[in-house]
């Protein structure tokens, strides 16, 4: 007999497979009932389908006491042009953060800037977006993304932080390179590094999967950073790991200025309220733009009891 923890794998495995379906994705962008429909659950988990949206969403989650962290939605451009025109919109959400001149930070895609497509063209773009942010108080973060990109993102990281130290980079530890590659960051860079989990499919043989064990290593990594001095972003929504960090941080009295819990918005407010309650320094990750269906489809795959919340907003 099927259990129910069986269906919520299947469930799971579909939605990833479902992410990945251009021919759905098409049918989807092409059918204004589906897309409507569909955009209310998205709109759960996303700040907007505009800029303008996004910077309404991150004033109001501001209003809440929570820093926030944008980034225009997107990956793996399959032209120069798209490309280009990522940029463009980066450059335009870098000029509206500017603008309130207070701490603020991007987050983005290096393969949304064309850097698999061209490497050349996705470094020239990543070139503006840091010298137009670096001269504020915006911090740059680039995202983790697929296996197979690693020592790109990582390369190219290392090529930027020494000039442009408001670059940062995020840090997978489900990855078995993940202790070379932090020790290779605490040497050569000065940014900020933002610890996650992990959650790209790829060769079994280079990663860590989900348990205790990888639960050990993201604390082993923290601790890491910690003891360097570097800034950590505790980027997961684990509890297990979160009720290990907390008596940590008491613990090696690391200062606020060291850390700060991000999550997910739409995912992790709740648990991230308790934390701010607590003091400490909470920041929700914000995501804007058209490109949201994979976006929905990778939240309910990681959580399959939430397709009935996407149920309720669709039909509510």
């Amino acid at each position: 007999m099927t259990s129910l923890l069986d269906y919520r794998k299947q469930a799971s495995e579909a939605l990833k497979k479902a992410a990945l379906n251009l021919e759905a994705k098409d049918y989807l962008l092409n059918n204004p009932l589906l897309f409507n429909l569909l955009l209310k659950a998205a709109r759960r988990y996303i700040g907007g389908e505009t800029l303008e949206e996004a910077l309404e969403t991150r004033k109001a989650l501001q209003d809440q006491g929570f820093a926030t962290s944008l980034e225009f939605m997107g990956e793996s451009v399959h032209t120069a042009d798209e490309a280009k025109e990522a940029t463009r919109e980066f450059l335009r959400l870098i000029e509206a953060l500017k603008a309130d001149n207070k701490p603020e930070r991007v987050s983005l895609d290096l393969s949304h800037l064309g850097l698999f497509l061209d490497v050349k063209l996705g470094i020239d773009n990543f070139k503006l977006l840091a010298n137009a942010s670096r001269d504020s108080q915006i911090d740059l973060f680039i995202s983790a993304e697929g296996v197979d990109k690693t020592q790109q993102i990582l390369d190219t990281y290392l090529l930027f932080s020494q000039e442009y130290p408001h670059v940062s980079i995020t840090l997978q530890t489900y990855l078995k390179r993940a202790k070379q590659d932090l020790a290779r960051i605490l040497k050569e860079s000065h940014g900020k590094v933002r610890l996650v989990k992990g959650a790209y499919d790829g060769p079994q043989d280079q990663f860590v999967p989900h348990g205790p064990e990888l639960n050990d290593r993201y604390i082993e990594c923290m601790e890491i950073l910690f003891e360097s001095g570097r800034f950590c972003s505790i980027a997961t929504h684990d509890p297990d790991i979160l009720k290990r960090i907390i008596p940590l941080l008491d613990k090696q009295k690391i200062p606020s200025s060291k850390y700060e819990f991000e999550m997910l918005n739409g995912i992790g407010n709740n648990a991230l309220s308790e934390l701010k309650q607590q003091g400490h320094p909470a920041r929700l990750y914000v995501v804007y733009g058209k490109e949201w269906y994979l976006y929905l489809c990778n939240r309910l795959s990681e959580n399959p009891d939430a397709i009935f919340r996407a149920l309720v907003d669709v039909l509510g």
